[in-house]
């Protein structure tokens, strides 16, 4: 007669076997691990500290405080073992079972009823038999019906107001917004619009069904801040869209120590107010109050624009890991703020960036392996070295993680699969994060750049249009597709209204590139001897049909790495003259590109 013991372990190689486990070894060994420790009576042995040494490969100075690593993965393995016996192991003999609160294994033994003689079938069964033919069919209608509605509910979060007399607070409401939009964004069932979007609306009157149209949202979250010193008060409600009905709203009044918790509720009321299942959930960080003041700080220069934002957050997030080392997010926003620096066209010492992205992003990792952001910060780290086998595993590992945030898609096209030359699957990347961050200029800009590469014009500037933050930008926007369609004079008014006394601001090539393409060589000389960037320079050559001095201006980028040079250059149709030249291939080699 079979121990137990030996069922039990029986019943455990068949869940491992099972698809959700085969797929995840990750959990299969912990598993694994807590079943046959118990089995073998070393029961004592199945603690946390001693699970993340043997399982997850911690350090034995580990410290649960500082990195829940097995808090998180035990919810993970709880969820999986329910969605495993509520499939394909539903009719097994015994559960394993991982009860909340612990680690110690419980095994059930599962009744199966006796089985009658049907070798006659009698008058009920053929009943019988019918019923469940008929319950399957309404089974299959459901399931039908409920696939049509599970497709995830779009929301967005709007910027919360600022109800302080102190303008200064406008970075906690808006950085709360962003940490509101980033809880969200894991939670099964919900996509998300990005902050990017969301903050569109900041400072203008609210129309709830204009901005859910906008967004392209169902649900819209709407709310204020009010912060006298450790005092807050924070209103937020839920809206649906269609009617403006607000399906939930909630009060919080607190001190400043209670915002993780306020964050935690403001979600989970959510959650519960449309029925939703919770994911894999996000990791809790314990860290200190002025940590995270210093952390909301830094995350709110986001809004701002790319450099002056990403220059202004360097400070609040050194700040922030000054206050608490143990602050994984704040490396990782540290990383990828050093990784976008390194790619402008004057940082004050490349290197310095790239080596300080370097350290942020493999502390961040070292603190915290299951942190979105440092995947992707590490992605942009490997894609500058042109690292590109590890920048791909990286990029695709935070989209793993968080397939509803557009940041991981974007940067996943931006700084791997166009400078590769990868158009299609980046178009494919910019299109999810398009869907997801609909009013982002950022996106548009790049699904710009990619549609152009192919020759897909028309479609490249309606985009452009929507990339475009102001009428300036939109006059240029409208000048280039006029010289695309040989109306170079009314092109030319557009651009020397704007750039005519301008001409050491890079946007001035567009200029130089009308000139050019004008006849107007002298003047097209003019402007590139003023543009500042060998970019610049080298469109402005290429448009006057100059191979030697547009690849010796090109030959100038070469610092500023195989990310610049593929999504800007190889790509570009303003280069299509030096295709085939062997010197093109000599700058592919020099910055690490594939030829």
């Amino acid at each position: 007669m079979q121990t137990k013991a030996e069922a039990a372990r029986e019943e455990l190689e068949r869940v491992l076997k099972g698809a959700i486990f085969v797929r995840n070894e990750r959990l299969s060994r912990f598993l694994r691990f807590v079943v046959e420790r118990h089995l073998q009576g070393r029961a004592h042995e199945i603690k946390e500290s001693v699970i993340a040494i043997e399982v997850f490969g911690r350090k034995p100075d580990y410290n649960p405080k500082h990195d829940p690593i097995v808090r998180t993965e035990a919810t993970r393995l709880r969820a999986r073992l329910s969605q495993y016996y509520t499939d394909e192991g539903k009719g097994d003999p015994l559960t394993i079972e991982l009860p909340k609160g612990g680690y110690l294994p419980v095994f059930r033994t599962n009744e199966v009823a006796p089985v009658r003689d049907l070798s006659v079938p009698s008058r009920r069964l053929w009943v019988l038999v019918a019923v469940a033919c008929f319950v399957v069919a309404l089974a299959a209608m459901g399931w039908w019906r409920f696939h049509q509605q599970s497709k995830p509910i779009p929301i967005a979060v709007l910027p919360l107001t600022n109800l302080s007399q102190d303008e200064s607070n406008d970075y906690f409401a808006d950085g709360l917004t962003g940490e509101i939009v980033r809880n969200l964004s894991i939670i099964e069932g919900l996509t998300v619009r990005s902050q990017t979007s969301s903050f569109f609306f900041k400072g203008k009157p609210r129309n709830v069904s204009e901005a859910g149209k906008q967004l392209g949202a169902e649900y819209l979250l709407e709310g204020s801040v009010l912060r006298a010193g450790q005092q807050l008060r924070i209103n937020v409600q839920l809206v649906r869209v269609r009617d403006d009905f607000p399906v939930w709203s909630d009060k919080y009044d607190r001190v400043f120590t209670d915002i993780f918790a306020i964050q935690d509720e403001i979600s989970r009321g959510i959650v519960n107010s449309l029925r939703l299942k919770l994911g894999h959930g996000r990791r809790r960080y314990e860290t200190s109050v002025e940590a995270y003041d210093c952390y909301l700080r830094a995350r709110a220069f986001g809004i701002l624009p790319a450099m002056t934002g990403t220059e202004r957050s360097l400070a609040p997030f050194e700040q922030a890991i000054a206050k608490d080392p143990s602050f994984a997010p704040a490396y990782a926003g540290l990383a990828t703020a050093h990784a976008a620096l390194s790619g402008f066209d004057d940082p004050v010492d490349r290197e310095s960036e790239i080596s300080k992205g370097w350290t942020a992003a493999e502390k961040a990792i070292q603190l915290d392996p299951l942190l979105v952001e440092a995947h992707d910060a590490l992605g942009m780290m490997h894609a500058r070295e042109a690292k590109w086998e590890q920048a791909e595993r990286s990029f695709r590992r935070a989209i793993d993680l968080a397939p509803g945030d557009p940041l991981w898609h974007y940067d996943f096209a931006t700084f791997f699969l166009l400078p590769l030359g990868r158009i299609e699957e980046a178009l494919r990347q910019l299109r999810i994060a398009e869907e997801l961050d609909p009013l982002s200029p950022a996106v548009h800009s790049f699904l710009r750049v990619a549609l152009r590469s192919v020759g897909r014009f028309d479609e490249a500037d309606a985009h452009c249009q929507k990339a475009a933050v102001n009428e300036q930008q939109k006059s240029q926007c409208l000048a280039q597709a006029l010289l695309r369609e040989g109306k170079t004079d009314e092109g030319i008014r557009i651009l020397e209204a704007r750039w005519s006394g301008h001409l050491l601001h890079a946007g001035a090539q567009g200029l130089g590139v009308a000139y050019a393409k004008a006849g107007r060589r002298m003047d097209a000389e003019r402007v590139a001897a003023i543009v500042p960037r060998p970019l610049s320079k080298a469109i402005i050559f290429a448009a006057l049909g100059d191979k030697d001095r547009t690849l010796e201006a090109l030959d100038r980028m070469v610092p500023l790495g195989p990310i610049r040079m593929g999504r800007d250059v190889l790509i570009s149709p303003e280069f299509a003259l030096l295709r085939g030249d062997a010197r093109l291939n000599a700058l592919r080699r020099k910055v690490g590109l594939p030829e």
